[in-house]
């Protein structure tokens, strides 16, 4: 793939959160042509994952919600997972789409692992309070899940605010968002593997 596609992934139970306000800030500043798809996971609700590996070979999703986002994750060359800090990690749509992620790896003829090595995850988040370190597990949970799949890893931009448009008064975050997507996306590594 040469051309860059965008998935944005909303998963905030808010609709115009702080989370996707900053989201859109640093989409922004990507090329114009650089495609984008937006999918919110309030409007396109996935059905609860159901670990089948041992009990029954799966298939691919043909249509509904789960084959939108199957077949959007496939199309993309950058994955962004916009999820508010819930319980200091994502939220709950947020964890069931990664969710399904694991049984797209197990679905044949899919090879998810395969096809997802080399494209890169990032991350965007908005959290109550300034101590941004709070937002750790969500990191670390993208972090390994890109390392898992042998993914490039962006980071995470981090930004502030509570009640909705707070993050727009975040000036950090703002700044960080102009640059965000334009950084180098290194391959993904767990925290026990060396440099």
């Amino acid at each position: 793939m040469t051309r860059r596609t965008f998935l944005f992934v909303l998963g905030s139970s808010r609709s115009d959160g702080n989370t996707e306000a900053l989201a859109r800030e640093a989409a922004a500043q990507l090329p114009s042509d650089v495609e984008q798809r937006w999918i919110n996971l309030a409007e396109h609700p996935l059905p609860d994952f159901v670990d089948l590996r041992h009990d029954a070979d799966r298939v691919r999703p043909e249509e509904g919600n789960t084959a939108l986002l199957l077949d959007s994750t496939l199309a993309a060359t950058d994955i962004v997972i916009a999820s508010p800090l819930y319980w200091y990690s994502v939220s709950t749509q947020t964890k069931r789409y990664m969710d399904h992620w694991a049984g797209w790896l197990r679905t044949p003829g899919l090879d998810f692992k395969a096809s997802m090595a080399g494209r890169t995850l990032w991350g965007v988040t908005v959290l109550a309070g300034d101590r941004l370190q709070v937002a750790d597990p969500l990191v670390g949970m993208l972090r390994n899940s890109a390392a898992y799949l042998e993914m490039r890893f962006g980071g995470v931009l981090l930004g502030s605010g509570s009640k909705p448009g707070d993050v727009l008064s975040d000036t950090e975050a703002l700044t960080h968002a102009k640059t965000f997507f334009a950084q180098e996306a290194l391959p993904a590594r767990f925290p026990h593997e060396s440099d």
